[in-house]
Parts: C-alpha cells; structure tokens; sequence
C-alpha cells in the first residue's frame, strides 16, 4: 500500500515548509493526483486510516481534505464501497438555436455516446401525456429512459414518451431515437425547449456519480412535427458541471 501511495502521493508537498493547515496541503496533493491522471476516474481512494499513516496526520485532517474534493466534485462517496475519484469534465457547449439528438452533439464533439435503459416499454398514457401529446382513447405511449453517457463519463438521464404510433417498438431502439422516427418521416422539426436550476437528488446523483444536492440543469423539451403535431415530450437531467447551453442574441427590431 505504501509504494501504491507514494506513487500517486509524494510527500515533499505535505512536509514542506510554509503556513498552512495540513488539510489544505493534504487536499491539494489529492486534487493533483486526480488531475494528473496519476488517480483515474473510478480508481478507490485509499482508505482514511492508510492515508493518516502514510501522511502523518490525523483521521480528522484526512476526512476535511476529502470532504472538501467530494464538495468539489473530484471525489463521490458510495456507501458501503468507499471514495472513488471522479474525472474533471471539459464542459459541453450546447447551443439552443438547433434541434439535435444527444448522439448527434456527441458525434460533433468528437465523443463517443452510448446509453444505459432505465426505463423501456408500452403503457397506458398519463392524463399528461394524453395531452401533450394529442393521444386519442385507447392510444399507447412509448416511454423510454436512459442514462446518457459520453466518453464513458454519465452526463444525462433522459426520460422519453412518444405515441406508439411513431414507435410501436421501442425495445427494438439501440441508438439514437431521432434517427429512429426519422425512418418513419417522425423525426421534430422544432421544439420548445424550457431550462431549469436543480439540484440532485440522491437516486439521480448515484446514476450521474455526482454529490447528492450538486448542481444539475432539468430541461423539458416538446418537439413538433412540421404539421405541428407533438412527437415527443422529454424531461432530461443534465449534470451542472459539464453542460453550458448557449444563446447567440442579436438586436431586435424596434
């Protein structure tokens, strides 16, 4: 274990002298372990107890240090498992003037976008449903939810419903849903897209591996077609720290 964290966790930064508290030193030393890459994302922190020994401080200094890297995102507790590093994301800039698929702005990006099924089937609508979506009596709804990943890191949870008219199948989608209702001339032309500040939830913020209470962005879309039909009402959950959605403004007329 001691070859492990001198590896990762030189000790000239700890011992040196200057002001400071220890946690500080100690805290530092952890960050720039992890955005080195010396600690990759979902490597286990040592636990509390080697990392007092090995530094030379007390359980008490150890447990502040962390505490402040879970506050910042750089580490996420999992009870019963332990403290698991939590890679830095480059943010993803999201323009609000285009109507694109979560594959698609991935694809641009130069991710790779894959997904996770929460949620995957046909149910009796909601009255909700039945009326955003214009469903007739007896009519079935698609719901489908997936936790949306890029480059491996989850970034969005992504909860779906569609007419089974467009999608009488939905077991049958492995990719992007817009590709999919655009095989049967479904595919939303424009949306109406309404962007909230939230903070996580525990159930969520397991699934998206940031703090319970971070910061998220909830977004509701309703998608028409071009007869201006709604084809999809979809309520998604965006991790805070990795999406900036961006509005290019110009000067209106008088």
């Amino acid at each position: 274990m001691s070859d492990t964290l001198t590896a990762i966790l030189p000790l000239d930064g700890l011992q040196s002298a200057g002001s400071g508290p220890l946690y500080l030193k100690l805290r530092q030393s952890l960050e720039e372990a992890i955005l080195s890459g010396k600690l990759g994302h979902g490597d286990a922190l040592p636990a509390e107890r080697d990392l007092a020994d090995y530094a030379n401080v007390s359980r008490v200094t150890v447990r502040k240090a962390v505490d402040d890297l879970v506050k910042d995102g750089l580490l996420t507790r999992k009870h019963g498992s332990g403290t698991f590093v939590v890679k830095p994301l480059s943010r993803v800039e999201q323009p609000l003037t285009k109507l694109t698929s979560f594959t698609e702005d991935m694809a641009r990006r130069g991710l790779i976008s894959r997904s996770e099924w929460l949620e995957r089937g046909l149910f009796h609508p909601s009255p909700e449903e039945m009326m955003m979506l214009g469903l007739a009596p007896g009519t079935m709804v698609a719901r489908i939810g997936r936790l949306r990943f890029g480059n491996d890191m989850p970034l969005a949870i992504e909860r779906a419903s569609i007419s089974a008219e467009f999608l009488p199948d939905p077991t049958s989608l492995t990719g992007s849903l817009y590709a999919e209702l655009e095989k049967k001339d479904a595919r939303p032309v424009r949306a109406i897209q309404r962007i909230s500040a939230t903070n996580m939830k525990k159930t969520d913020a397991g699934l998206l591996e940031v703090p319970i209470d971070a910061a998220g962005l909830s977004i509701e879309r309703v998608s028409y077609l071009a007869s201006g039909r709604v084809v999809e009402l979809t309520r998604s959950l965006y991790r805070g720290d990795a999406y900036d959605f961006v509005a290019e403004l110009s000067l209106g007329e008088n």
